[in-house]
């Protein structure tokens, strides 16, 4: 799990209606990208200013897999055209 925090109150509710939704979020923090599904925000009360932390627990990149397509079939339909 990925763990850190945030005074940006845009960043929290970007992760706020992720978690909700179910879809994946990225953190981009000193240099590393952290992929992944929003465990939990945190609302610390007692700071000033207002400091959140943020739970992600990352998912396996994903592979590019390489998809063999045939060629679209033109010659079956030239036979209409003439």
């Amino acid at each position: 799990m990925f763990t850190f925090e945030t005074t940006d109150q845009k960043e929290v509710r970007r992760f706020r209606i992720a978690q909700f939704n179910g879809r994946t979020a990225t953190v981009r923090s000193a240099g590393s990208t952290v992929t992944g599904h929003v465990r939990s925000v945190l609302q610390w009360k007692s700071s000033v200013p207002q400091r959140w932390t943020i739970t992600i627990v990352p998912s396996a990149p994903k592979v590019a897999a390489e998809i063999a397509r045939s060629r679209p079939q033109v010659r079956a339909f030239l036979e209409d055209f003439y």
